[in-house]
């Protein structure tokens, strides 16, 4: 970490999000205020004190020359995370690695890659990674009305209740697959506030010619599919399980593939006034 310390100056802060403790140091006190668009909602700076992880920044401010590529870096702990030209792809690295370690140490909040929106007081939970769709059945929710919570992570509490995460959704461009921040006001919804309960989780995939004729699953089965999508399933495997089996056993399970998203959500809205 030496030769970290050499680069990095004293700049920074520490804080606490999910129980985990996290430092940042910088060379630029300047960047501060562009990260904490990326720390996770319900983030709180401490005292300095001795953290689970150390992030080093080193913004490169050397003035541009013909042939000369400038390099930002990012570290976690002391190894090199990214190395980028741009400063605001080095940020959304650190951003993703924040979030992928805080989920797999957190021993207050159990995490799980999903979208999530409230409706009548209740969650609906959307299973998924990247390019799984989700996005764009939350975004389809929040134009019929739910409440935001999640783009990409459901946070569970110990009770099973869902914790809201409102970064901007990631709304993929269908020509080029690139991603562009919107807030959920611009479509309409707001933001949630406080933690609900679990009333549904949606395991789907699209398939174009698929009509949404979804079939009840059994627990065990949406905890294993729950599970695939959980952070911390590799290093506490058994706690995961008895946790996800829990959780679902208390909300509707469906599971099957869909086409457009706008017939998937006026049919699960439409059965839930029912």
């Amino acid at each position: 970490m030496k030769s970290i310390y050499r680069l990095v100056g004293a700049a920074g802060i520490c804080f606490e999000a999910f129980g985990v403790r996290v430092g940042i140091r910088l060379n630029d006190p300047a960047v501060l205020g562009r990260l904490e668009a990326h720390l996770p909602p319900g983030w709180r700076r401490r005292q300095p004190q001795v953290v689970e992880r150390l992030y080093s920044i080193v913004v490169n401010r050397n003035a541009a020359r013909p042939g000369i590529r400038r390099f930002h870096l990012l570290y976690g702990n002391a190894q090199l995370l990214a190395r980028h030209e741009t400063e605001a792809e080095l940020y959304e690295v650190f951003g993703t690695d924040l979030n992928s370690y805080l989920a797999q140490t957190s021993k207050d909040r159990f995490l799980v890659h999903a979208g999530v929106v409230g409706w009548n007081g209740k969650a609906i939970v959307i299973p998924g990674r990247s390019y799984s769709g989700k996005t764009t059945l939350v975004k389809e929710f929040l134009e019929c009305g739910a409440v935001y919570y999640s783009d990409e992570l459901a946070v569970f509490d110990r009770r099973g209740h869902v914790h809201p995460f409102p970064k901007p959704l990631g709304v993929r461009d269908k020509a080029t697959q690139r991603q562009e921040k919107v807030r959920a006001d611009e479509f309409g919804s707001e933001a949630g506030v406080k933690s609900i309960p679990v009333g549904l989780f949606l395991f789907t995939r699209y398939d174009d010619s698929a009509c949404w004729r979804p079939k009840v699953i059994s627990p065990g089965r949406a905890a294993l599919k729950l599970l695939a999508n959980a952070f911390s399933a590799r290093k506490y495997p058994e706690e995961a399980l008895a946790f996800l089996i829990r959780t679902v056993r208390r909300a509707r399970l469906l599971s099957g593939a869909r086409g457009e998203a706008k017939n998937l959500v006026r049919s699960v809205l439409g059965d839930w006034k029912a």
